[in-house]
């Protein structure tokens, strides 16, 4: 758990300018800067970043956030792995749990620096080697693609890293998954002879390799092993040199190979990854969605290939949110992705990839063929075997149509279906109720909160209404500046600290008008006042309009003493100023 005073640190030493304007070259726009949107296609500028406040909002999709927003939807990193690299960034040490704290073992930047010196060495003696250059050429390889991902050799021989580094013995060698000790004590080279892949995190670092061998040796594929850097069940090949082509298509393929991934960028489709030697997680999910809507499975057409799209699917119900969709795509028997794109063309298995199978239907199609749809037995299997597959799924709309669809095939009606299957509605929270007139009083304080925090100090809690999603958010936003204490924390910092909750669209909704139309600093107080008057008024009325409702029914002796005098005082208020 990251201590909320060390976020608060981290964005107030990261300027979110700096840090967009390396990734998107921002321009001027008055007090703020603005850009084409990184995050959806658009021809005029919509993106815009609030040096006074350090948050970005795009006008066009909604995009909104911080710095360590930013790097989560542009980089497809997770939250801790944000707030890793931008306190790197700025020199800051990230604390950790005293029970997860690694005492013994090298720092992982160590490592990260001994596998950029191994990848450049693989990459310098690629130029050497006649035979690995045959190879990649005779594979359609490139100089410039090879480049691209960083393609190396591993020359023969058994400890030829020992000319990369001064010390072949040091153990975060053997750490790093580069160096194996045998049994007898005897150091020697993990990669041999082999086409050597760098896989690097989204960072860009190398953090493990994949090694093909030449020729007809086994394995053909050998990967690196678990490393303190390296966890292949969370990373997937090629996502650094993807990440414009994921940007621009909306779609990210997976293939089962490192030469499929290179193949098809050599023939300009580069919105391609892999996964490692394992089967596609929900992790891999997770990480692919944040960056793209749509997620597309190529596989084999062999029986392998549809063994791999199956647990892929298995593993992706869970991880698919609402409106994302993740398809199949399946190779003639005899092809996979390299030789297909050499031998069909581009344009043929990008045809291929928009016209992939819905995971519904592929959902439905794998499942009826092990059943005999033509007996009632065969119909009730298929509602058994899709039993355990519609409860892990998260997605109400899409697990409705499923049902809708099995119910059509087994016979069964709708409700029995979901009887059968057991499944109970997906909880999603209601919306709150608006009413009409609260956003006119309460968006502009809101709005005044988020420009000045320190005002919450002076807000009257209680006459806020009860039944207003906006009166909740400013309840919220209160209780959050006053939780802080001093320093009172900016609006990026507070944001952070409300990710995730029900306040936080329409946090960004105000946020966003802040940015096009600040209060004058001057003014802020005043205004303020005035909302808080407006606010007390507004409640005044409505508890009145209570209590005459209350009398209407009852008459005066059905109110409380408490009642009494407030109705007293409040029809004595209305007669001076009526």
């Amino acid at each position: 758990m990251i201590p909320e005073s060390f976020i608060q640190e981290l964005l107030h030493r990261v300027d979110v300018v700096d840090l967009i304007d390396g990734y998107v070259p921002l321009k001027k726009a008055g007090a703020n800067f603005a850009a084409c949107c990184p995050f959806h296609n658009e021809k005029s500028p919509s993106f815009t970043v609030s040096p006074t406040k350090q948050f970005y909002h795009c006008f066009g999709c909604g995009a909104h956030g911080t710095a360590i927003g930013f790097l989560m939807e542009y980089s497809g990193l997770g939250f801790i792995d944000a707030i890793k690299e931008l306190s790197n960034r700025v020199g800051l040490q990230v604390p950790e749990d005293e029970g997860r704290r690694p005492h013994d073992g090298p720092k992982i930047t160590a490592l990260t620096e001994i596998m950029a010196r191994a990848a450049k060495y693989y990459y310098e003696q690629l130029k050497r080697s006649e035979k690995a250059i045959d190879y990649l050429k005779a594979r359609g390889v490139s100089g410039e693609i090879a480049q691209k991902f960083g393609i190396g050799y591993a020359p023969e021989g058994w400890q030829n890293l020992g000319t990369a580094f001064e010390d072949y013995t040091i153990n975060e060698l053997q750490i790093a998954g580069l160096v194996i000790k045998n049994e007898q004590g005897r150091l020697y080279d993990r990669f041999r002879d082999r086409i050597m892949f760098p896989i690097m995190n989204q960072k860009g670092e190398v953090i493990a390799f994949g090694g093909r061998v030449l020729g007809a040796g086994e394995p053909k594929y050998l990967n690196s092993p678990e490393t303190p850097l390296f966890e292949k069940g969370r990373e997937v090949f090629g996502l650094p040199q993807a990440r414009g082509a994921l940007r621009d298509k909306d779609t990210a393929i997976v293939v089962e190979g490192y030469m499929d991934v290179v193949a098809l960028a050599q023939h300009g489709i580069g919105n391609a990854v892999a996964t490692l030697g394992t089967a596609t997680t929900a992790t891999h999910v997770q990480k692919l969605l944040r960056q793209v809507d749509h997620i597309v499975y190529c596989f084999d057409g062999d029986s392998a290939g549809r063994k791999a799209a199956w647990r892929a699917l298995e593993n992706s119900l869970e991880a698919l949110p609402e409106q994302k969709s993740i398809g199949f795509v399946f190779l003639p028997e005899a092809d996979d992705p390299d030789s297909f794109v050499r031998s069909q063309g581009t344009e043929a298995f990008e045809r291929m990839v928009v016209q992939a199978t819905p995971l519904s239907e592929f959902l439905l199609r794998e499942l009826a063929s092990h059943c005999d749809m033509t007996s009632a037995e065969g119909r009730a299997k298929l509602v058994a075997e899709a039993k355990p597959l519609l409860g892990r799924l998260q997605t109400p709309l899409l697990r409705l149509q499923l049902v809708k669809r099995l119910a059509e095939a087994s016979g069964f009606s709708q409700p029995e279906v979901e009887r059968l299957c057991d499944l109970r509605p997906i909880a999603r929270p209601a919306p709150a109720r608006v009413p009409r007139q609260a956003p006119s009083l309460l968006r502009p304080l809101l709005r005044l909160l988020l420009q000045k925090p320190e005002l919450a100090n002076g807000l009257p809690v209680d006459a806020l209404p009860t039944n207003s999603a906006e009166a909740r958010a400013v309840r919220s936003l209160c209780e959050t500046i006053m939780a802080a204490g001093d320093p009172t924390p900016p609006y990026a910092a507070l944001l952070e600290r409300l990710r995730g909750s029900e306040d936080e669209n329409i946090l960004r909704e105000a946020a966003a008008e802040l940015m096009q139309q600040p209060f004058a600093e001057e003014d802020i107080d005043a205004e303020f006042d005035g909302a808080i008057k407006r606010l007390v008024e507004g409640e005044n009325k409505r508890a009145f309009a209570q209590l005459q409702e209350k009398v209407s029914k009852l008459g005066v002796a059905g109110l409380s003493g408490e009642e009494k005098l407030h109705y007293l005082q409040a029809l004595s208020t209305r007669g001076r100023t009526g």
